[in-house]
Parts: C-alpha cells; structure tokens; sequence
C-alpha cells in the first residue's frame, strides 16, 4: 500500500516527495481512504478521471474530486466534456519551432553563400594594389647622339599608381637613304615596373627641362607635363599618350632662344590653370625677355618684357618666391641673384596701369632693397653665386634662399633676406641635397666638394645652425654624380651617393690596397641612425648623368632610378642606358662598409632587423 501510495503521489501535476515539496492542504482535506486512493488511480488507467465517467456523467457528489487541487491545476489539458484533449498542441509547437528553426537555417546560408560571392566578385573586378615584382631592371636605349642634357622626371604614365620614367635624350638614328646616323631628340616613357617601353615621340629639338608637376587641367585627371626645348620649343603634352596639347608658336620668341625651363606661375588669366613665364636671350649682350604664357592654351599674354642687364657668369633662375604676406617676385642673375615683382612684369607685358588682386602685394623688406634711382631691379646677392634653391622653412609659409656660391654656402632669410647663417666651403661641385639628418624637423643639406687628386669630401650640414654634423672623404673620379634623398617614416631621410669602393673595415686604410676595375663606382646609403657606416647598394663602370625617385604609396616602398653613359671609343659611341632598383631589396642585399669603430659594437642581427622595418614616404622638400 505505501508503495502504490507513492506511485499515486507521483501523479502529473504532483511532485515527488523526493523533491522535498510537501501539500497540506492536499493532506488535510483529503478523507479519502487508501482504497479510494487506489481507486481513483485505477479509473484514470481507464479513462475515468476526477470522478468523470468516460460517458461523461457528473462527479460523484458523495466524492472528494476538489481535493486534489493541484492535479486539477495542473491537467488543464481536459475538454469541458470532460475527455482529455489529443496531445496536438505540443505537436503542433514542435513543428512549428521546427519550422522556424530550419527557415534561420536557411536565411543563414544563403547569407554565407551570397557573402562568398561577392568576395569573389570583388576579388576579379577590383584590382589588387600595384607591387613592384622587378626588384631591379636595365634597359639599354641605343647609342648616345651627342646631347649634352639629361633631363629625367618620375611621372605615373600608364595609371598603375606607380611612377614611370620620363626622359628625353639624342640618339643616333641610321637615314635608310644615306645610311648615316643622324642625331635625333627623343622623348620616351619606360614602365617603372619592368622598364618596357609605354610610348616614345620625337622633338624638334633636344630637351633641357621637363616638368610633370604643378600645370594639371582642373577638368583633367590625366598628369600634363610640360617640355622644354634649348632654342625655341616650348609644348605642353598629355603624358598618358605622350600627344602635344599645344606648342608655342616660335614667332613668339622672335631672335631670342630659351634660356632657361619655363617657370609655373600662378593662374593670371583665371581660366583655372596655372600660366608660365619664360626668359629669352638674344645675341646682344643686354638682350633678355621675360614673356607671359597661358598654361591652357600656349598663347603669350601680352607683349615679351625686356631688360638691359649684363651677363656675367652662370645663369641663376628663374625661380618663383612668394613671401609670408603673398608679394610674389621673380628671382633670376648672371652668377649674381636680382628679383623683379611679377606685378612690373604683367603691367608692362598687358600695357596696362593696374594688375590683379593678387599681384598687388608688396613686401616691404624686399621694396627697401631697390636701387637709388628707383628701378624695378631688387639686389638680393651678388657674390660668385653657382646654384639657387628654395627650401622650406620650419614653421613658415614662406621659403628660405639657399644659395651655393664658388666661396661656400649661405642661407638667407626669405622674409626679409637677412643672412641667418654662411659657410665657407670650397670646391662645391654641385647643388646640395635636401633632407632630414637631425631631430629638429629642419632640412639639412648633403653636400659634395671635388678635389683635384681624385677624392671628393661629402659633408652634411645642419640646416638650423650651419655647423658640419657629418663627413667623409671618399675617392672618387665621376666629376657629376648627383646625389638624392628619400624620406622614411619616422620623419628622417636617407641619402644616396657615388663613390669609388671602400674597404669594408676602417682598420684597412689603405683605399688602393684592394683595386677595383677601373672606373667601377658604388651608390651608398647614408642612415642618419649609423652615421659610422654606409651601405654599399650597387656599383656601375657608367657614368651616372641624372637621377630620380620614385615612391610606391601603397607598399611604402622606393624605387632608384639612373641614366647613365657606358664607356666608349672613338668608332664606337657610348651607350645610354637606364636602370632601376628597388630601395627595400637593394637595402637587404647591401654590403656594410664601417667607417670607424664603434662602442658597442652594432651587430649584423639589430642592423638587419632594423633596415627590414624601413618604409620610405613621399615628401614636400621645397
């Protein structure tokens, strides 16, 4: 009995006693015996339940059905009749939470298989950024034809987002009539990815300048570059297809000659494209000109402008400086600096007595420096000047003049041509290199000093101060061999430079103890974080004329590129060839060449590490 007791008790509805759950009140009105109990049981096995027939009578009114409360609650399941309800609602839930179950299935991987075709879509309609697979090439452009100019730009011609070589030279062309070669000017674009040529054009005359930066048509998202000849020939070309958009008509120049690349202005006429400038010389001593050209269409503006000035020495400029207030003045000489205000030259070139807005500004510590007699000619210096850069100073919209001379270097203030500081240095042998060397966000200048027995003295120099920070004598007979620089991220620049080979320990002094090949020269790297080693990259037995760098934005990676002469003879003219190398590659090939000792000593392992971790970055130098 107590077992069917706790069978009974285990009824739906009822929870075991196991569970610790107890009913008094289940206990206290229940008068029900033990066989009631037993009963009550056995009418649910078959079918009647809480005192209800399967016919459905009414409860017995002697029975006790309200006692069992709980079982009442919890079955609520039975109809009004009284018959227990088919279990098709739990049925019914289940399949529908089936249903639910296998439609978020569904949605799910048709959301993964929508989400791996687009993947894939993007994968072959976008392509992937441009890497530079070659990490060197050469290519060699036929017998050089005598020019005596090496012009050479970094331009994206093709629209792969990485720079191409521009350059134009004098090659020999065979006459299929005569059968003698004949001198012929060339402008050619060469991928910078594989050096494969992208279009070539002949000129009229062989180029000294090109230009691809700064005259762009608003309209226009092609690069424009603009060419400049060594007599007469001034054009403005599409450097996609290497077509002329217009060429000055030479009548223009009338018996003059240019004497110098065109200068880029700002826009004068409002037609949304920057104009030009250029300077003629004539025969006569004092004959020089200054005409206005429209960057849009070619055509002068106005009448040519001339000056009666003597010519002594190189030819300075001419260059564009604007100061801090706006006043734009024209800096050019002859081995001496002037400045003319643009606002002289566009009032007499359009005969006018008034000029633009823009124009009309004038810079008063430059207007005191006007001659006596008031003349439109503003002496800036005049001492053996050789080279004229303008360089950006720290924390000013204005640039600073940097001005080589046969005595050394000076620095002048661009705001008010006060000297801020001047080296004595002989034997500059070209322009300085621009870059960052020091922690101070200052451009400093490499500089290199030819001397008669075959060595030459590279020198840095602070650009704040004045004071050498850095240099090494080097051997070396390549008379021109420009040097560069490139920057990197972390705010510094490295430097490039020729020089003959170098032991790569400083105990062996002796530079000639191990010769070399003659004329073989090697292009070093100088860190300013190891400024007691340089990194030999590559060597050449040909004599670099002209070089250039080119960025790789996406990969943060440079590229070096040269145009050389190789050695020739009297039968056999020398051949011009242009070769390119990967800055990253070439850095982890490199050879270590120790200039001296150092404590500690820098470990093979940390330099490498470190020269892996480089990223070069473009930079606005000027």
């Amino acid at each position: 009995m107590a077992t069917v007791l706790s069978r009974a008790l285990k009824l739906p509805g009822k929870k075991s006693p196991d569970l610790g759950e107890y009913d008094p009140l289940t206990q206290a009105d229940s008068d029900e015996s033990e066989d009631d109990l037993v009963l009550n049981l056995k009418q649910k096995n078959g079918g009647v339940k809480n005192g209800k027939s399967p016919q459905g009578e009414g409860p017995d009114p002697d029975s006790d059905a309200e006692g069992i409360g709980p079982a009442k609650q919890h079955l609520s399941e039975v109809t009004t009749e009284g018959y227990p309800s088919p279990p098709l609602g739990n049925l019914e839930q289940k399949t529908a939470s089936s249903f639910v179950s296998h439609i978020r299935t569904l949605i799910f991987l048709l959301t993964v298989l929508i989400s791996m075709i687009l993947v894939l879509v993007c994968a072959f309609l976008i392509p992937c950024p441009p890497r530079d697979l070659q990490n060197m090439w050469s290519r060699h452009l036929g017998p050089e034809g005598g020019g005596n100019l090496s012009p050479l730009e970094l331009v994206d011609v093709n629209g792969d987002g990485l720079p191409d070589v521009l350059l134009s030279f004098v090659n020999l062309k065979n006459e299929s009539m005569i059968g003698v070669p004949k001198p012929q000017a060339t402008l050619l674009a060469l991928s910078g990815v594989n050096g494969s040529t992208l279009w070539t054009s002949s000129l009229a005359e062989e180029a000294q300048s090109l230009q691809c930066s700064g005259l762009t048509l608003v309209d226009s998202a092609e690069a424009i570059c603009l060419v400049t000849g060594i007599s007469k020939l001034l054009s403005a070309l599409n450097a996609t297809s290497g077509k002329a958009i217009w060429t000055l008509n030479p009548s223009h120049l009338s018996s003059g000659t240019l004497a110098a690349p065109a200068v880029l202005l700002p826009d004068l006429d409002d037609d949304g494209v920057r104009d030009l400038m250029i300077l003629t010389t004539g025969l006569l001593q004092g004959d020089l000109c200054f005409l206005l050209v429209s960057g849009k269409t070619g055509i002068p503006m106005g009448r040519p402008v001339k000056y009666n000035i003597v010519r002594e020495g190189n030819l300075i400029g001419p260059q564009v400086h604007i100061t801090t207030h706006g006043a734009i003045y024209i800096l050019f000489g002859f081995g001496n600096i002037q400045a003319i205000a643009l606002k002289d030259i566009f009032i007499q070139a359009e005969n006018r007595d008034s000029s633009p807005p823009s124009l009309q500004i004038e810079e008063p510590e430059w207007e005191k420096r006007r001659s006596v007699n008031l003349s439109e000619l503003i002496d800036v210096y005049s001492d053996g000047v050789e080279f004229l850069q303008m360089v950006k100073a720290p924390d000013s919209n204005c640039s600073n003049l940097l001005i080589t001379t046969t005595q050394g270097l000076v620095l002048l203030r661009g705001q008010d041509l006060e000297r801020h500081w001047v080296l004595n240095l002989q034997g500059l042998c070209s322009q300085p290199t621009l870059g960052y060397f020091t922690n101070d966000q200052t451009l400093d200048f490499l500089l290199e000093a030819q001397y008669g027995n075959g060595m030459k003295k590279v020198i840095v120099v602070d650009g704040n101060s004045g004071v050498i920070i850095w240099n090494n004598s080097l051997p070396c007979h390549m008379k021109e061999s420009a040097a560069t620089s490139v920057m990197t991220s972390d705010q510094k620049s490295v430097f490039l430079f020729w020089a003959e080979g170098l032991s790569a320990s400083p105990s062996d002094s002796d530079l000639n103890s191990e010769p070399e090949l003659p004329g073989l020269h090697h292009l070093y790297l100088l860190h300013p974080t190891f400024p007691t080693l340089l990194l030999d990259l590559a060597n050449d037995t040909g004599t670099v004329n002209a070089s250039a760098i080119g960025i790789n934005d996406v990969w943060k990676d440079a590229f070096y590129v040269i145009r050389k002469t190789g050695p020739g003879s009297e039968n056999h003219p020398r051949p011009l060839v242009v070769s390119k190398v990967n800055l990253r590659w070439a850095l982890m090939e490199s050879q270590v060449v120790l200039l001296k000792e150092t404590t500690p000593k820098i470990g093979r392992g940390e330099l490498r590490r470190f020269l892996s971790r480089i990223k070069f970055v473009s930079s606005q130098k000027v």
